[in-house]
């Protein structure tokens, strides 16, 4: 089984911030993954041509189940609000998706604790810190059929894109996997989690897979995006790809079960 994840910055190349949907689609078709975990995706927002993403995304792989998690409902340079679920299919958002090749027998949203204050961030050549907001943040689990067929083995994998602000992500992560603790196993919590594999794996519990870099894309020398596992998986290989959009490298592993 091949598992994917991309932190796609919503299909943008980002010298130019340009979308195109056919290229992503590409993209897409190109990493041959059974299961496709993407952050950073829009739904019906005029920077990315109005594309549901997470549709073309499931075309281009053949995806027989697939599910996108709106964080935010909105636009970018009109107004955001934290998403709640009750939006309607074809409103404006942004958020996560997760795609299967192989039948989904369960879903699981999960909504994320919320940092409700704005926090001091030092940027790269400013001597004093900016006061930011952190966004809402989401993850989704699928119940996924290993050999394809209900009844059969099952793989939880779980899909998130976590904060920025060092101190609050651990906290998202292990509200994460403690709300998965029911889920059949193996697991695989999987996404730009916004700290190195170190940290993911002491607050989770779980191992890295792979420790490979993968931002920024063109010269990566920081591993943000993880697949983390149970200790049921063995991996086959794993690779940090390099894709015509993004400023991230998409994740690919191939497992057995």
């Amino acid at each position: 089984m091949r598992l994917v994840t991309f932190n796609i910055l919503n299909g943008r190349h980002p010298a130019d911030d340009h979308v195109d949907v056919a290229a992503f689609a590409e993209a897409v078709r190109s990493l041959d993954a059974d299961v496709l975990a993407l952050q950073e995706v829009d739904r019906n927002q005029p920077r990315s041509e109005r594309a549901d993403l997470t549709a073309v995304a499931a075309e281009a792989m053949g995806a027989v189940d697939h599910r996108f998690v709106a964080a935010l409902s909105g636009s970018p340079g009109a107004t955001w609000v934290a998403a709640t679920g009750e939006e309607q299919p074809d409103a404006a958002a942004y958020g996560i998706a997760l795609l299967s090749r192989r039948p989904v027998s369960a879903w699981q949203i999960v909504r994320l604790p919320v940092l409700r204050t704005r926090v001091p961030m030092w940027f790269r050549g400013s001597r004093v810190p900016t006061m930011v907001r952190d966004e809402p943040r989401v993850g989704v689990a699928a119940q996924v059929q290993v050999d394809g067929e209900a009844g059969g083995g099952c793989l939880t994998v779980a899909n998130t894109h976590l904060s920025f602000v060092p101190w609050w992500n651990g906290r998202q992560l292990r509200s994460l996997v403690s709300s998965l603790e029911a889920s059949p196993r193996p697991l695989a919590v999987v996404g730009d989690l916004n700290m190195d594999g170190d940290r993911a794996g002491r607050i989770s519990g779980l191992r890295g897979v792979t420790t490979q870099p993968t931002f920024p894309a063109h010269a990566p020398v920081e591993q943000l995006d993880h697949v983390l596992a149970d200790g049921r998986m063995r991996v086959r290989s794993t690779e940090a790809r390099e894709l015509p959009l993004s400023d991230h490298r998409a994740l690919v592993v191939d497992l057995e079960l």
